[in-house]
């Protein structure tokens, strides 16, 4: 499978490349800084430079793919206003531009508990734009999968994790996530799901069949 990343050089997207590139998958990452490619080379990953807040189009930098996954976001400490360009524009555009592009499948890096706004006002302007962007994806007529991970941690992964339409706060680690998202994209019952992620006791291909078949 061919995938492009949305946010290649963002923690998680940096543990799931080689996942995907270790399963044999080709991969494509945008990124915004020319200073971060090297390290993409060096995983194997195609770099793209395009800065997703700024770029009307991203259908050049998305590419011919068969999937893409949309792992950017504004990151700690900035404004409200980045919170809008990149965490929903951003996403809204590579929705546009897998339209554009004739892709199907969109895997969306969400968040919990969204529909609660919580914390100080730019933090609940990132709720808000993750939650816009969602419901764009959900009506997008793509092929989505929209993943909502608790407290993200820099923990080791343990692989168990506990996966359910609605989960009390918690966390997870990263490389977790990451695993969860290379595996999403093989199993198509996943499509036109959305799910709560946490740490948990089900290794993630026996919690993902069991959340599909519910």
């Amino acid at each position: 499978m061919k995938i492009t990343i949305a946010g290649a050089s963002g923690q998680i997207a940096r543990l799931l490349q080689p996942k995907l590139i270790n399963r044999g998958h080709t991969v494509r990452g945008i990124i915004r800084k020319e200073e971060q490619a090297e390290d993409l080379k060096r995983m194997g990953v195609y770099p793209v430079i395009a800065d997703i807040a700024n770029l009307d189009d991203l259908s050049d930098a998305t590419g011919d793919v068969d999937a893409v996954i949309f792992a950017a976001g504004a990151g700690p400490g900035s404004g409200a206003e980045r919170k809008w360009t990149v965490d929903r524009d951003g996403a809204i555009k590579l929705i546009d531009a897998c339209k554009t592009n004739g892709i199907s499948r969109y895997v969306m890096i969400s968040a919990m508990g969204l529909e609660t706004p919580r914390g100080d006002d730019v933090f609940r302007v990132y709720q808000q734009a993750k939650a816009e962007a969602d419901e764009a994806l959900r009506n997008s007529g793509l092929d989505y999968t929209i993943v909502k991970p608790g407290r993200l941690t820099n923990d080791e992964g343990t692989g168990l994790v506990s996966i359910a339409a609605k989960l009390d706060r918690g966390e997870i680690p990263r490389e977790d996530v990451a695993s969860i998202l290379a595996e999403v994209l093989e199993t198509p019952e996943t499509i036109g799901t959305e799910f709560d992620l946490l740490s948990g006791t089900d290794d993630i291909k026996k919690a993902l069949s069991t959340f599909t078949k519910k």
